[in-house]
């Protein structure tokens, strides 16, 4: 939680005020509004001892500027970008902070239960855990990673000062073994050539580095110091590059436990049976019970998640592959 090295620690005394609506930071002294989060936008919430972590999704402004390379890329078509925003915050009473957080969820749940004509008392928090209970976790990555035959040793023959030829994604949040994924090959390159790797695979270490909880940005510089190496050993996880996801939900009255916007998973409740189905945070929503959802507009997903009863199957994978498969982005090997 350290400033890096050579800068002072920004340290400001705040006061938060939660809602059902909205979390707002202001400035202890003169009231001034920090920051606003709609409580919609809200991804993560956890207290670690004194320590209350909230991470927010904002919307990037549009912008005509060269140099943001993300917002003036021509094929995003003017929509707007989206990034986290992390607070941490110190305080004794963090533990009741976070709670305070969850409990305006709790009650903006139960607003929009009895929006929608369902009497939030018909449904305890012992029926949702009951539920959870008799569900087995779907797609279960931790039974998939233990078996042998889905994991491997991979050697690529190299020359020095060649690239390996490969794009890396994020494989997803609520992934129970966060890596990154092969999500494209350059036509001739060594990872291509080489005839042991698909798109779709998760690479766990590469020459005996691990990569399993590293931001994307560190897995590339890895990659790409192995530049004058003419030998690789990439230990990876079979994996296909659509996963499928599997809700169980007895009706509406569950909570389904994640939010969309534009057809790609924003944020994900943590022990819901959305996480449970399999769902990754950055993933895009391909398909709905067998119906495609690529060119369907968010208002028309949002109603086919919100009236989904019984088994909700789906097809995701990650954002950025999938813009990548559509030619939506050009490929950066590395």
């Amino acid at each position: 939680l350290q400033a890096p090295e050579g800068e002072s620690q920004p340290m400001t005394e705040v006061d938060l005020f939660i809602s059902t609506q909205r979390i707002k930071v202001l400035n202890a002294d003169t009231q001034e509004t920090m920051m606003d989060h709609p409580l919609r936008t809200i991804s993560y919430i956890a207290d670690i001892g004194n320590i209350v972590v909230l991470m927010a999704r904002r919307r990037m402004p549009r912008s005509n500027s060269q140099d943001n390379v993300e917002a003036s890329h021509p094929s995003q078509d003017g929509k707007r970008q989206y990034k986290m925003i992390c607070h941490v915050f110190e305080s004794e009473d963090a533990q009741l902070i976070a709670q305070s957080i969850g409990q305006a969820f709790s009650v903006a749940y139960q607003e929009f239960l009895r929006a929608n004509g369902i009497n939030p008392e018909d449904l305890s928090q012992k029926e949702y855990s009951d539920l959870l209970n008799t569900q087995d976790m779907y797609n279960d990555d931790l039974i998939h990673f233990s078996k042998s035959e889905n994991c491997k040793d991979v050697y690529i023959e190299k020359q020095k000062g060649e690239i390996l030829g490969v794009v890396i994604v994020e494989s997803g949040w609520g992934s129970i073994l966060p890596t990154v994924i092969i999500a494209n090959m350059m036509h001739g390159g060594p990872a291509e050539k080489s005839g042991k790797l698909n798109i779709g695979d998760q690479i766990m270490s590469i020459n005996g580095t691990s990569l399993v909880g590293l931001p994307l940005s560190t897995c590339q510089s890895i990659i790409k110091g192995l530049k004058n190496q003419a030998r690789i050993k990439l230990n990876i996880v079979r994996c296909p590059p659509v996963t499928t996801v599997l809700i169980r939900r007895p009706d509406l009255r569950y909570q389904l436990g994640f939010s969309v916007q534009n057809g790609i998973i924003c944020s994900l409740m943590r022990g819901g049976i959305a996480e449970r189905g399999g769902v990754r945070v950055g993933h895009r929503i391909i398909e709905i019970n067998a119906q495609s959802v690529v060119a369907t507009p968010h208002e028309k997903i949002v109603h086919i998640l919100s009236n989904a009863v019984g088994e909700i199957h789906m097809k995701t994978m990650p954002a950025a592959m999938y813009r990548l498969l559509t030619a939506q982005e050009q490929p950066v090997y590395i």
